[in-house]
């Protein structure tokens, strides 16, 4: 009851960030009264292990139902459990690599078994007067299981039994069986496996014990498939000798006629097989005898010569001729042979043979083997206590940076490193974007990623010659888009200051700051004009190029390129034409006169502030529109799409946006030189214009100053 009164009480923390307040965690106080912290407040409901730049161990432990996230519950769980097995709350704050052996609760069952197990670890290791256990020494598992024969997961290896004879069944059942990965890492089997090859051993010698009434011996292994596959084929044999005995006429008919022979004649016989197959097995004669050795069906004589040697030569001698009498015979013991065989169990023990089986019921070495798993089982606790011992040291190390990546957000807005989410660096156009997130499907993620309002470009990158390969997403927050295009490269560093080779695959267009969004309108308007210089040029180019064809090929030579003859020149027409122009550049130069007129009428204070406004009426809307989609950049759009439940929004605001893409700067401090060997070489003309149109402006200007404000 004190213990909720003080939960209760808890004072916490907040700071405000990305529009929203986060809680601060920053003691093992705050981790063990999350659960009296609303859900609301968390800014994550739920993240997936895979895809976040975390220890996964410490991920697959706090997943306790083991479904590929944690949640909510997963992380009090996880809290709670590491305050009962300490003895103040200090430790999951440290952030060190371990815990002391004095910070682990020795009051609770728990904690004693806990205690024991780390102090077991920290013997095997040679460590026994160690006081502190960490991760890195209960990762250490084949050092620690060394020491003994037994770890308490119910399997058992060769190095389990001191008695070569037990190790050599051990080996056996694993070739018979499969195996189960012991703790110690080596193959071994388990109770239920030492049981089933038991049993089915003792099945497998009771069948190949039965008594066979009527028959001679026992057939080999595949004797039964090869009599059902030959028996239909001798039987149609001794049928058609059967009526050639009846009717001396069906001595010819029963054989093959001759138009299949014929059709057989002209044919490619090696890839005849099957026609050949359906001729008689042998010449049909009255008498009604086989001969096994020649005169065969070519198709069958394979066959027959097995079936002589696995089947005849056992149950009826060595014979070369079968008669009708034989084969009745011995159709009798194979069918009883037949019936034995299919009471068979199907089994993989029989790999061994029957003298190693024999061998395993005589010598009973199941009891012993059952013995082993007992001794090993009688260790479960102790061995248990092991993992539980890591999942303590893991906890006090990981909780609490987990905690602030989950239930806020502080390492991402403070600047405390990198959130788990951010998967590293993406150097690319003078630029570097630390907003980098992992993505598996890109076209999923690019579906609801685009309601983020970020600015993102998808790159693949790779390693070791296409080896390695990832994923990523990459959010552009400052700078602009004009270099940004698909196929561009770059380079990639992850986490652990691995390179990567990064190609851009895909783009997600929005605005990527104010500067970007006044400059592009100007932009835009330069590449039309550009692009419609370049179209006039070419059209004036190819016009010059078809001019001097026609004037370097004699008159009525044929052109290369002939084209339908031109229209008389009409002189009517023309001159329509050329007064439209006329008129129109001069309602063009009326238009620009009134303007200039008009603006050189205004009180001088006014003339800035009319150029500010045409310059807010081009970039005005772009500006605000980009301001608009600015203030709705939101990161929980994109951690939605790689599979988080983000519970708040968190957004990217435009000086946040900014602090994410590192732009290129000279050093503080550098020395530059400004002598560039390669620029372009100044013209005088440019520098004569701008004087003489800042001259005539000058004289304008002076001429209105002393008209009174009119020009005359």
């Amino acid at each position: 009851m004190e213990e909720n009164c003080a939960a209760a009480r808890h004072q916490w923390k907040f700071f405000r960030a990305g529009g929203f307040d986060q809680v601060l965690l920053e003691t093992g106080d705050d981790l063990l009264a999350l659960s009296q912290l609303d859900n609301k407040l968390w800014s994550a409901l739920s993240c997936p292990i895979k895809g976040v730049e975390f220890d996964q161990r410490t991920l697959q432990l706090i997943d306790s139902d083991g479904d590929g996230h944690i949640r909510v519950p997963e992380i009090l769980s996880a809290a709670e459990w590491a305050g009962k097995c300490l003895n103040s709350p200090l430790p999951l704050a440290q952030g060190s690599q371990g815990v002391m052996l004095s910070a682990i609760s020795n009051e609770t069952e728990e904690g004693l078994q806990i205690l024991g197990a780390a102090r077991t670890i920290l013997t095997n290791l040679g460590k026994s007067d160690a006081e502190l256990i960490t991760v890195a020494d209960t990762c250490n598992s084949e050092t620690i299981l060394a020491q003994t024969r037994f770890n308490g997961d119910g399997i058992i290896t060769a190095a389990s039994a001191e008695d070569e004879r037990l190790a050599g069944w051990i080996n056996d059942i694993i070739s018979c069986m499969g195996s189960e990965t012991d703790r110690s890492g080596e193959p071994g089997i388990t109770r239920d496996m030492i049981e089933r090859f038991s049993a089915e051993t003792s099945q497998w010698l009771a069948w190949q014990q039965m008594e066979l009434v009527g028959v001679a011996c026992k057939l080999p292994e595949n004797a039964i498939e090869l009599w059902h596959s030959a028996k239909s084929k001798i039987d149609d044999f001794f049928i058609r000798c059967s009526m050639a005995a009846f009717d001396s006429r069906a001595a010819t008919m029963m054989n093959s006629s001759d138009e299949c022979l014929a059709a057989l004649a002209p044919r490619n016989l090696s890839e005849s097989s099957a026609e050949i197959a359906a001729l008689p097995l042998s010449a049909v004669s009255a008498n009604g005898s086989l001969d096994l050795t020649q005169g065969i069906n070519p198709a069958w004589e394979e066959t027959i010569s097995k079936l002589r040697n696995d089947v005849i030569r056992p149950l009826l001698g060595d014979t070369a001729v079968l008669t009708s009498d034989q084969w009745n015979e011995l159709k009798s013991a194979v069918a009883l042979y037949d019936v034995w065989w299919s009471t068979r169990i199907e089994t993989t023990v029989t790999t061994l043979g029957i003298d190693r089986l024999n061998q395993w019921q005589k010598e009973e070495p199941e009891s012993a083997l059952l013995s082993l798993i007992d001794q090993d089982l009688a260790l479960k606790p102790a061995f248990d206590a092991i993992v539980v011992v890591e999942r303590l040291t893991r906890y006090c190390r990981d909780l609490l940076p987990l905690a602030n990546n989950f239930v806020s957000f502080r390492d991402f807005y403070t600047g405390h490193g990198k959130a788990i989410f951010q998967s590293g660096s993406l150097f690319l156009d003078g630029r570097s974007f630390e907003l980098c997130i992992t993505v598996t499907d890109v076209a999923k993620h690019a579906l609801l990623a685009n309601l983020s309002r970020v600015y993102l470009v998808y790159c693949d990158c790779v390693r070791n010659g296409g080896n390695d390969k990832m994923t990523i997403a990459a959010a552009i927050t400052n700078g602009d888009s004009d270099q940004l295009l698909v196929g561009r490269n770059g380079i990639f560093y992850d986490r652990r200051g691995v390179d990567w080779d990064a190609t851009i695959v895909r783009i997600v267009e929005h605005p990527i700051s104010i500067r970007q969004a006044f400059w592009d309108p100007y932009k835009r308007i330069g590449k039309m004009v550009g692009e419609a210089i370049q179209k006039m040029a070419a059209a004036r180019s190819k016009a010059n190029e078809e001019k001097a064809v026609a004037e370097i090929i004699p008159a009525g030579a044929k052109k290369p390129d002939a084209k339908p003859a031109q229209q008389a020149f009409d002189v009517g027409k023309f001159a329509g034409i050329f007064a439209a122009v006329g008129l129109a550049i001069g309602a063009i130069g009326t238009a620009i006169a009134s303007i200039l007129t008009g603006f050189f009428k205004l009180p001088w204070w006014q003339m800035p502030l009319v150029l500010v406004g045409i310059m807010l009426f081009i970039s005005g809307p772009s500006i605000l529109l980009a301001w608009f989609k600015l203030r709705q950049r939101n990161l929980g759009r994109l951690l939605d799409a790689n599979g988080w439940a983000v519970n708040t929004r968190a957004k990217i605001n435009i000086p946040f946006g900014a602090s994410l893409t590192g732009m290129a700067r000279l050093p503080q401090g550098a020395i530059t030189s400004l002598f560039d060997p390669f620029a372009e070489k100044k013209r005088p003309w440019k520098r004569w214009v701008i004087i003489i149109a800042i001259g005539i402006l000058t004289v304008t200007a002076c001429v209105w100053w002393m008209g009174g404000g009119k020009i005359k």
